[in-house]
């Protein structure tokens, strides 16, 4: 009865051990799941018309361990993050498919069905409200990671000067 009793004490510590770790190294939830998408579009193309910026929306959700990663590589790079912080307002959009409603089918069909492309999606909007680039980040991957180059590269194809040819 005792070994019994010491396998199951040092399971449940080791499994407690796991999780504590699990949640130390889990990247931090980055999509408000209590805002309107479609009001938050709309809020950053307000913010990008008076700081001559686009708008960058990362499509995806809390649920999503990729859409997670990517939040946390941009941050942690900060070579992209400065070109993101010069050129872009760049917003996280919760979305669900499964749990998308009337709001969340608006919101796809709004930005053109951008989830079919999987998640997360980066839906690139002009000044204007415009959608002038999906990309499907998987193009992005490398690993269980970003490549850096490739992700910076994008952001750098599409900046407004980029666009502009300038």
């Amino acid at each position: 009865m005792k070994k019994i009793l010491t396998i199951v004490v040092l399971a449940v510590a080791l499994f407690a051990t796991a999780v504590n770790a699990q949640e130390q190294t889990a990247p931090k939830k980055v999509y408000n799941e209590e805002i309107n998408p479609l009001e938050q579009i709309d809020q950053a193309i307000a913010q990008a018309q008076t700081e001559g910026k686009y708008v960058i929306c990362q499509v995806g959700g809390n649920w999503c361990p990729w859409c997670l990663r990517f939040a946390d590589f941009i941050t942690n790079d900060s070579t992209i993050n400065a070109v993101i912080e010069q050129n872009f307002v760049f917003i996280h959009v919760n979305y669900h498919p499964r749990k998308a409603g009337e709001v969340g089918k608006a919101l796809m069909k709004r930005l053109n069905n951008a989830g079919r492309f999987g998640f997360p999606v980066l839906v690139v909007l002009d000044e204007q409200g415009n959608i002038i680039h999906i990309q499907d980040s998987g193009y992005l991957e490398e690993d269980q990671s970003y490549n850096a180059k490739k992700v910076l590269t994008f952001f750098q194809q599409w900046t407004p000067k980029a666009v502009r040819g300038e």
